[in-house]
């Protein structure tokens, strides 16, 4: 079998110190974090940004700018993948639905993706779904979802697909028939997220029936199941993420003291299981990116 990609989500954006103390905040904690989990087995760190005094998520170039730089002029080879999520959500009011309510953060293609056509990491996230998630309207429609592809792969960004139900993968066939997503393709495939694929093996096993062919892919559950879709996502043959993004326990009851345990966690799943860890240099070979 081939090596499996280990990903690691550093931070996010819904959980919160008060989850978890140690969630990384600041960009020098969030580069410190990607560091540790890529010593820790982790080839890809995915990196979302906060205010570092609110604690907030936020999308300031700066803190970008600083998170990737650190990670750059460290003596720590990783992928970076910098997620473009952020700017996709519309709360309706309770007056007039058509009047955006606080806590809406839309955006256009070029703002949500501005961070990638300054800083150029290898990878970075496009989201295809368009659901009610975490109190809002995540809205991420074709033509938005095109434009974004569009300047990643003018940057020379590999775009991971992060999918959410299965429409999410319908609408990804049609991009990839209408050579908006050109290959080889990547994506994630995401459980449990309410409304969304469920954390279950049958839910799984249905996305990854749907996948274009010859794609790379990985998966991960969020919540209490990150565990079991991380052993569920290799068994099916796939790479496997894990991170405070995701799970903010190390196991029921246990708060992780940083992102580098749940990997060290999830490195000895995978082993356990038969299976071997990418280096990044395989890592980068498997899913074709420059070296």
């Amino acid at each position: 079998m081939k090596p499996t990609i280990l990903s690691c989500a550093v931070t996010g954006t819904f959980p919160t110190r008060a989850h978890n103390p140690a969630l990384p905040v600041t960009p020098e904690d969030i580069a410190g974090a990607c560091i540790g989990a890529a010593k820790a087995g982790a080839a890809i760190c995915h990196i979302h940004v906060r205010d570092p005094k609110t604690g907030l998520p936020s999308m300031e170039l700066a803190y970008y700018r600083e998170v990737v730089e650190r990670i750059r002029a460290s003596d720590t080879d990783l992928i970076i993948n910098l997620t473009c999520g952020p700017g996709g959500r519309f709360i309706p009011g309770d007056d007039d639905p058509a009047i955006a309510a606080p806590g809406t953060n839309f955006k256009s293609a070029e703002v949500r993706t501005q961070h990638i056509v300054e800083l150029k990491p290898e990878i970075c996230t496009l989201d295809l779904n368009t659901n009610w998630f975490g109190g809002g309207a995540v809205i991420n429609t074709p033509r938005n979802i095109k434009l974004m592809a569009e300047r990643m792969y003018a940057a020379g960004v590999k775009p991971e697909m992060e999918v959410f139900d299965s429409g999410d993968l319908v609408l990804a066939a049609d991009l990839v028939a209408e050579g908006a997503l050109k290959q080889p393709l990547l994506f994630q495939i995401v459980t449990g997220i309410k409304y969304g694929f469920p954390s279950t093996p049958e839910a799984m096993l249905l996305a990854k029936s749907m996948l274009p062919k010859g794609c790379e892919w990985a998966a991960f559950g969020a919540g209490r199941h990150a565990f079991t879709m991380l052993a569920q996502a290799y068994i099916l043959g796939g790479h496997c993420r894990i991170g405070m993004e995701d799970t903010v326990h190390l196991a029921k009851g246990q708060p992780a003291p940083h992102n580098a345990a749940l990997v060290e966690k999830s490195v000895g799943i995978i082993r356990a299981l038969g299976g071997t860890i990418a280096t990044v240099d395989e890592a980068r070979q498997l899913l074709g990116l420059k070296a």
